[in-house]
């Protein structure tokens, strides 16, 4: 009788450690199916993604160093584009990197910036760069336009935008007034959109009595929110999404290597964002078109600021930091 138990016994051990081996089997398959995708979508979205500049920064005598843990700039461009037409860079942000000072400085240059356009032999609309060179002489007119070297540039087009929020389940920001637009409503306080929302909201410009500098701060706003919502675990769950929205709208000079190093080394999410913009200019009509001409104090200011982030030398300079 007890033997007959203890192999019982045994069979039910020996079954209840093939269910486990199983079990484990199972999961462990899956966790390699996940990651083979995860790393799937992910190779094919910077396959798309990555596009190099045929052309460092003349700014820069040496190329910035990640792994060193250099400050760096970087343009980010929201541009509306359709297949037969370049677009405009409606969005222009510059964000300077420092790991030492842990801190990012987050400029909006407006959009009716008057202001040499380098390569096309025209002083225009700053944003009008893009339609005349591409990334290119965006990157020329601005780094000219500052006085600082852009080392990277991240292209996203803006109705592909709301791709990238819906499929990290959306934003969540201080929206500082009252704002509606059509059937669209935004309360002050903290309010959560989805991508629709939040590309109206970025987009919102004579119902702000600030106008396009109202508009700067929303958009800058809508790019912390994302940088903050995209380190969450759960975002990666939503990982296809991600990448496909990426992949279809997004365009950058930043390789995989560099990505992984700037997330090792800099903590970039870790880092005090500091949103700055113009305040002291003035807009006038020349001729039928209508500019922003910013204070020369001012910009020198921001400059210097700018300078001063990314750690180049700055002691012959001339110049009132606020």
């Amino acid at each position: 009788m007890r033997v007959e138990l203890k192999r019982k016994k045994k069979a039910k051990q020996k079954k209840l450690k093939r269910i486990v081996l199983s079990t484990l089997l199972i999961l462990f398959i899956g966790i390699g199916i996940y990651i083979f995708n995860f790393y799937h979508s992910f190779s094919s979205a910077l396959d798309t993604i990555h596009q190099p500049l045929n052309a460092g920064s003349e700014k820069r005598e040496n190329k910035v160093s990640i792994q060193k843990q250099d400050p760096f700039s970087v343009l980010f461009l929201g541009v509306d584009e359709s297949e037969n037409d370049n677009g405009r860079s409606d969005t222009m942000i510059v964000m300077t990197v420092n790991p030492q000072k842990e801190s990012i400085e987050m400029l909006s240059i407006p959009r009716d910036t008057r202001t040499e356009i380098v390569g096309n032999g025209t002083t225009e609309k700053i944003n009008h760069a893009y339609a005349r060179g591409g990334v290119e002489m965006s990157i020329n007119t601005v780094e000219n336009f500052l006085d600082v070297p852009i080392d990277y540039y991240v292209k996203v087009n803006m109705d592909g935008f709301k791709g990238i929020i819906d499929a990290l389940d959306g934003v969540t920001l201080h929206n500082d007034m009252d704002l509606s637009y059509r059937e669209y409503e935004f309360p002050k306080g903290e309010i959560q959109l989805n991508g629709d929302e939040a590309l109206i909201f970025s987009r919102i410009r004579y119902e702000d009595p600030r106008g396009d500098f109202g508009r700067q701060i929303r958009q800058r706003q809508i790019i912390q929110s994302i940088i903050n919502k995209g380190k969450s675990v759960t975002s990666l769950l939503n990982h296809d999404d991600i990448f496909d929205a990426l992949g279809e709208n997004v365009k950058t000079n930043l390789t995989f290597k560099e990505m992984v190093d700037i997330q090792q080394q800099y903590k970039v999410t870790n880092l005090t964002i500091e949103q700055i913009q113009f305040e002291k200019g003035t807009g006038k009509y020349i001729g039928d078109l209508w500019y922003y001409i910013p204070d020369e104090n001012e910009l020198r200011d921001v400059q210097l600021l700018l300078k001063e982030n990314l750690g180049l030398n700055v002691e012959n300079e001339v110049g009132v930091l606020n």
